[in-house]
């Protein structure tokens, strides 16, 4: 056993020229949040940047939490995200027999001993100590029991715990992120590695696992520091080589507390479902903590790993901001491939009843929705918005914007719109130039300005008062379908005028 525990694990800090495995060992006690998935990301980033292994381990020991039908969905959503495990994922659950083994030797060791105390003992013992103002923290009373006490103890059937012995002194270990921290021993109680029925708990379980995977490098939240401590205990006491550690900040709500999954934070995958993208939410989630030196914000992936530095992850704790999600998420979009954007909006055109699986496979049919997109696409927030603002250029069937109505469908608006469509009608071409040409004679004949034919114009042939640019939106539509719209807006409007003499 190491006795040195003043001694920090400084040679062991990662050097980028060597190779490095790293996991993310979520639980299936619920979906993958935010937070979780930044911390995936950031491993990623750090075995992709350094030609090393990302591992997935399913921490999955907590029967009474764990779910295993969230198993998939979990495993989905980083897959959504880019990440896939580089070999077979492990499930904490199938190494029962390997934790025994480590600790059998962790008792051999003289490290560890059984404790038979109650649980009622110990919570009194606890209550005691808050009321007297000390730290909780156990006494120790079975460490002075001798081998053949523990050995009648075992005979006559008493339940016991496998406890862990912490020594005197301190502990310090360079984390890669916060630099050199130090905790004092004493701080820590010798805490429980093991349960009654001889299944090891968590922390425990980890250390093996991580040894076991070959895992040179843990990075995780910053609010595993106390378990890192713990760890490092372990390792030395079972003499296992300690990886590198990094504690990254915490993500926290706009509220300010962490974000969690017992606080109803969303599943990853539901804001996949709302139309963001997932090269957005890798994009944002790495800016959340971490920064690359040329203080870029909006990149791809690929750049995003060529210009990850571990270095670069600061100490404060971000905020989540769903505002600043969507703002990443319209410059993605504008930036993507036309083909995945159609693989993402084609679908919720089919729910929303706009296009059908036939109407796609006609390529004439498929390149004007790739046309529609590439117009669309500047506006977008989210994907969603796509079905809600570019509707029209589907289906003739839409009603007029309330406000739009109110002020632009004026009485005198009939005219001038007649005129419009009359004067479109006699062009040979319909492009943007013929189009703002007949606009601008028709504007001059009725001596008004341009605004005054464009807004009510693109009224008519949307229903909405807000777009692309006209011109470039009449093209899109096309001639027919112009003409058609404009005159029964026409009609609508004419139609109001009788209403209001009657």
């Amino acid at each position: 056993m190491n006795t040195d525990n003043s001694a920090d694990n400084s040679e062991n800090v990662s050097n980028s020229d060597t190779p490095c495995v790293v996991r993310i060992a979520p639980s299936p006690s619920g979906y993958l949040h935010v937070g979780t998935a930044r911390t995936a990301i950031f491993n990623w980033l750090y075995a992709r940047k350094r030609g090393g292994k990302f591992l997935i381990r399913i921490e999955d020991t907590d029967i009474e939490r764990s779910e295993s039908d969230l198993v998939q969905p979990i495993l989905d959503a980083l897959k959504w995200l880019g990440m896939e495990s580089d070999e077979e994922i492990v499930f904490q659950s199938t190494r029962d027999e390997l934790h025994r083994k480590y600790l059998a030797k962790l008792m051999d060791s003289g490290c560890a001993y059984r404790c038979f105390c109650s649980k009622e003992k110990l919570a009194a013992a606890r209550e005691l100590a808050m009321k007297e103002k000390r730290a909780p923290r156990y006494d120790r009373a079975c460490a002075q029991f001798s081998a053949e006490e523990v050995k009648a103890k075992l005979e006559a059937g008493e339940a016991s715990v496998i406890r862990i012995s912490i020594p005197d002194g301190s502990t310090t270990y360079t984390d890669m992120v916060l630099g050199d921290i130090t905790r004092e021993n004493v701080e820590i109680e010798d805490f429980v590695v093991a349960r009654a029925n001889g299944r090891a708990l968590y922390n425990f379980a980890v250390v093996v696992d991580d040894y076991e995977m070959g895992v040179t490098d843990v990075i995780r939240g910053n609010d595993h520091i106390t378990n890192t401590f713990k760890q490092i205990h372990i390792y030395r006491a079972l003499e296992l080589p300690e990886p590198n550690f990094a504690h990254v900040p915490l993500l926290l709500r706009p509220d300010k507390r962490k974000i969690s999954k017992r606080l109803g934070d969303k599943d990853v995958a539901e804001y996949g479902a709302e139309g963001i993208l997932p090269q957005t939410m890798f994009n944002y989630l790495c800016l959340l903590g971490w920064s690359p030196k040329d203080g870029r914000e909006v990149m791809k992936i690929a750049e995003i790993q060529e210009a990850f530095d571990i270095a670069g992850i600061n100490k404060n704790n971000p905020v989540f901001d769903i505002q600043k999600l969507q703002a990443f998420n319209k410059d993605h979009i504008k930036m993507s491939p036309i083909e995945q954007l159609v693989s993402l909006i084609a679908p919720k055109m089919q729910i929303a009843g706009l296009i059908t699986s036939d109407w796609l496979e006609n390529p004439e049919n498929r390149g004007y929705l790739e046309t529609v997109i590439d117009l669309m696409r500047e506006r977008l927030r989210v994907i969603d918005d796509f079905v809600i603002s570019a509707g029209f250029f589907f289906g003739d069937n839409f009603d007029y914007d309330e406000k739009g109505d109110r002020k632009q469908f004026i009485p005198e608006a009939a005219e001038r719109l007649t005129a419009l469509a009359n004067e479109f009608e006699t062009k040979s071409v319909f492009d943007k130039e013929s189009l703002e040409e007949a606009l601008d004679t028709i504007a001059e004949k009725f001596e008004i300005k341009r605004a005054a034919l464009i807004h009510p114009t693109r009224l008519a042939v949307s229903g909405l008062t807000v777009g692309p640019g006209l011109f470039d939106l009449l093209v899109t539509v096309g001639l027919e379908k112009t003409l058609v719209r404009m005159r029964k807006a026409v009609e609508y409007i004419n139609s109001k005028k009788t209403e209001v003499s009657s």
